[in-house]
This record gives C-alpha cells, sequence and structure tokens, in this order.
C-alpha cells in the first residue's frame, strides 16, 4: 500500500552507456534532461521503478 507520501527523485548520472529498458524506465518516470528534478506519489510500482535505475538517480522521501 502506498505511504500517503511522495518521493522526490533526481536524475544525477547519465543513461548513456546502459541498457535500453533503464533508458525506458527513466523515461516512464517523467525525466527529460539529466539534473531535473521529479515528485510521485510513494507507491510499489514507482519504488520498484527506482530500484531499477538506482544507479542513476538519487532519492528522497517527502512527507505530506
Amino acid at each position: 500500500m502506498a505511504n500517503k507520501g511522495k518521493l522526490r527523485i533526481t536524475w544525477v548520472k547519465s543513461a548513456i552507456g546502459y541498457k535500453k529498458d533503464q533508458k525506458a524506465t527513466i523515461a516512464a518516470l517523467g525525466f527529460r534532461k539529466n539534473g531535473q528534478v521529479i515528485e510521485r506519489e510513494d507507491s510499489p510500482q514507482i519504488r520498484g521503478m527506482v530500484f531499477k535505475v538506482r544507479h542513476l538517480v538519487q532519492v528522497e522521501e517527502v512527507k505530506g
């Protein structure tokens, strides 16, 4: 179940040189440019996507 919070996700490393599915996951999260910060509702689906590209992103939990 969702934790009623949000995740602040920052894309910190380029996806160049990584597999296509990891590039697709970055795009599916909503990133367009390296260095971009997005906020997404905390859910198991988003957590799974973040786990797949954990070496490319930085994650913070945001209450509220």
